[in-house]
This record gives structure tokens, C-alpha cells and sequence, in this order.
């Protein structure tokens, strides 16, 4: 009798596709939020479940509209898929995945190139088959123009209740008043105390700048318990709604502007509804605080009328860079009209948390500044200089001296 081993076959080694899927809701409602949880347990047993997958996590955003790219989780996904730690991203829609065509294409064109498909479940489309791109851009444009119509009702719906003098305000985020039961705003008086504290400081000669560095050292939040600055006590001080009055359609959001809002200087019909609710402050104390405030513009040569476009004509406004702390100059009056950059941590703040640089406006005028740039002041034969690093390189600068100081010690 003759035995003859018979070699075991392996099984065939399939290699799974590593999948994920992308989640998202537009707004931070409970409700979203558990929708969302849900979308995530669905699609992990789903991934999970299927012989030929790999799960390698769900993405999502929270709260964040599809027309913008800057979306955490979706920047994270598209990090992980360029890194070639995706193959497939399984996702409810392409409304979901981007509400922008030129988004949609870009971002799906590039993971092609790669290898790797979009799967959109409610329009049954993959990315990587032939009719793919063409009903993807159909679908895409058809979401795109869905949605503006959707921006166009609302914004039809918000101007009917403007014209019948029905008030929209989110009190969560504005300090001193609550919505009562009936939807009628009521003062709220323990944040009512602060709000005439603030007005009460101005009259007695302090700027907005002095009473928000007040106001942070004595710890007092705002009320999104952030740090104050002086647009926001600017923003108090100039707000109708603390007189009793409520002036309708204020801000408006050009064409094709979706996330930016616009001072309404007579663009659009608006309407001012006199003694609406409750005045946490005298309508002549109101008035004598706007009084102070357009003198002390004019006193530094500024159109208090225009105040909106006075402050947003400088080019170099959020591109200079304090070299201490990494935060934004702010161009600010010092004294005789003259006018420098100065650090807004030393601003708010003081020396004690950054000792800052001071840059004369005269100098940054001269200078081509089109990126974020680190500005520094030095010391050349015994004069004052100054010099400007954009920000990226300054960076790497830095971290090449720490380094090469670790080495050395």
C-alpha cells in the first residue's frame, strides 16, 4: 500500500477594498446630531457586513453648509484617500457630498486619477464607470440649482415677515434679552446689568478697546463665552435693539455670496419698527453714545457714515503676523494722527501675555504684501528697522533655529 500526502490548497486571498463612508448634516440641531449617529452605525455594520470591504471609518460634519470645502471630516477623508488608506467612499447623495458642482467634479476627478471611486447611493452612481462623470455632473448641477431655488424661498419667506413687521432673532447669541412664550422679546436683567455697564463706561470716556480689556480682566465672558474685542463692544453700543427700537433687513447676502453678509445701505427695503419691545437703555442715553462715537471718528479723520467701508479698504487687514505670539496686527491711531500696526494680543491683553511689535503705517504701504507675513522690528547700527518673512517660510525658519538649539544644548 502506497500513501501520497496531497498538498493543502490555500484559499484564494481576495483583497478586500478599503472602504469608508461620509456622512453629513447642515445644521447642530439635536435632532441632526442624532441623525447622524445613526448614519454612522448604519454605515459601519453595513462596510463591516460585506465580505469584500474593509471598514476603515466614517467621516462626517456637523453643521457645516456642502458649499464649503473646509469641512473637517471631509478634509481628513480626502487626506486619508490621497495617502492611499481609501478605495471606496460610500456616501447617501451628492447633495450630501458637496452642494457645489465645480467641488464635486474637482474632488471626484482627483480620486479617480487615483484609483479610487465615490459611490452615491441614492443616485446609484460610481464614480470610476464609464457613464459616471456624466450623470454625476447632471445630478450635481440638478442639486446645485435645487438648493438655490430652496435660498430663494426662504429668502421670500424672511422678507414677508419683514413686511409684516415680525421680528427674527436668535437670543442665544444676543446679550440682555430672551424670547418669552409668545415669541416677544422680554429683558433678560441679570445681562441687562452688563449691557448698561458697557454703555455707562463709554459715556464716561472709555473706548471700545479700554472697556473690552476691562471687561477681560475681570473675567467677565461674552455671552458665547468667548474673550471681548472691541468690534463686539462696538457692535453693543450701536445696536438699536437696547433703545426699544428694531430695525428689520440690517444685513443682506449679496448674489452669489452665500456665506458673507453686507451692511444694508439701501440695496434692499428695510423697515424700522420704533418702541418694539422693552429699552434696556434710554433712547437718550443711545443717542448720546452714537454722538460720542461719530466725534471721536471724525477727530481721527474717519466717515463715520461709511464706517463699514473705512474699515474694510486695507489690503494688509488679517495678513500681518505679530512674530511672538502668531497673531493678526490691527492698523490703530496712536497718538498726533499718527497711524501703526500693532499686535491685538498686546491690544487686549497687554505685555504681560506678548510684548508685541509696533509698525508704522507708512512703512506697510510700501510693502507688496499679498500672503500672511510676519512682521518683526530690529535693530540695525543702532536703528530701528523693520522686516517682513511671509508666514510658511517664517515658520520653517523658526523651527530649523529649535532644532539646531536642541542639538547644540
Amino acid at each position: 500500500m502506497r500513501v501520497k500526502a496531497i498538498q493543502a490548497i490555500e484559499p484564494m486571498k481576495v483583497n478586500k477594498l478599503k472602504t469608508c463612508a461620509y456622512a453629513r448634516v447642515s445644521t447642530d440641531e439635536e435632532s441632526q446630531g442624532r441623525s447622524l449617529e445613526n448614519q454612522e452605525t448604519h454605515y459601519k455594520n453595513a462596510i463591516a457586513s460585506n465580505p469584500i470591504y474593509e471598514f476603515v471609518g466614517v467621516y462626517t460634519d456637523q453643521g457645516i453648509s456642502g458649499y464649503s470645502e473646509n469641512r473637517p471630516g471631509f478634509q481628513k477623508m480626502l487626506d486619508e484617500a490621497r495617502n492611499g488608506n481609501i478605495d471606496l467612499i460610500i456616501t447617501k447623495s451628492i447633495s450630501r457630498f458637496a452642494r457645489n458642482t465645480v467641488t464635486i467634479l474637482k474632488v471626484a476627478r482627483e480620486l479617480k486619477s487615483l484609483g479610487i471611486a465615490i459611490f452615491f447611493e441614492e443616485q446609484n452612481i460610481n464614480t470610476l464607470s464609464q457613464e459616471g462623470e456624466l450623470l454625476m455632473t447632471t445630478m450635481a448641477a440638478f442639486a446645485e440649482e435645487e438648493s438655490k431655488g430652496m435660498r430663494d424661498n426662504l429668502k421670500w419667506t424672511i422678507q414677508k415677515k419683514f413686511e409684516r413687521g415680525d421680528i427674527i432673532i436668535n437670543t442665544t447669541r444676543f446679550l440682555g434679552y430672551d424670547l418669552d412664550e409668545y415669541g416677544d422679546m422680554v429683558i433678560n436683567q441679570e445681562q441687562a446689568v452688563l449691557v448698561r455697564k458697557i454703555f455707562q463706561m463709554y459715556l464716561d470716556g472709555m473706548g471700545c478697546f479700554k472697556i473690552a480689556k476691562e471687561l477681560n480682566r475681570e473675567k467677565i465672558p461674552t455671552i458665547t463665552d468667548a474673550k471681548w474685542g472691541d468690534s463686539t463692544i462696538k457692535g453693543i453700543l450701536t445696536n438699536e435693539k437696547y433703545k426699544g427700537d428694531y430695525l428689520l433687513q440690517k444685513y443682506y447676502t449679496p448674489e452669489g455670496k452665500r456665506r458673507q453678509t453686507t451692511r444694508n445701505r439701501g440695496k434692499l427695503q428695510s423697515y424700522y419698527i420704533s418702541e418694539n419691545h422693552p429699552a434696556i437703555i434710554p433712547p437718550e442715553d443711545w443717542e448720546k453714545v452714537q454722538l460720542l462715537m461719530k466725534e471721536h471718528a471724525e477727530k481721527k479723520g474717519i466717515d463715520y457714515e461709511n464706517l463699514d467701508k473705512y474699515q474694510n479698504r486695507y489690503p494688509q487687514t488679517g495678513m500681518l503676523v505679530c512674530p511672538y505670539c502668531g497673531k493678526n496686527l490691527r492698523r490703530r491711531y496712536v497718538y498726533d494722527k499718527k497711524v501703526q500696526w500693532i499686535c491685538s494680543t498686546y491690544i487686549l491683553d497687554g505685555k504681560n501675555v506678548c510684548k508685541g511689535v509696533r509698525i508704522d503705517d507708512d512703512w506697510i504701504k510700501k510693502q507688496n504684501i499679498r500672503k500672511p507675513t510676519v512682521i518683526e522690528e530690529v535693530t540695525v547700527k543702532g536703528e530701528k528697522r523693520y522686516r517682513s518673512t511671509e508666514k510658511d517660510l517664517f515658520d520653517l525658519l523658526e523651527e530649523e533655529r529649535k532644532q539646531y538649539a536642541s542639538k547644540k544644548d
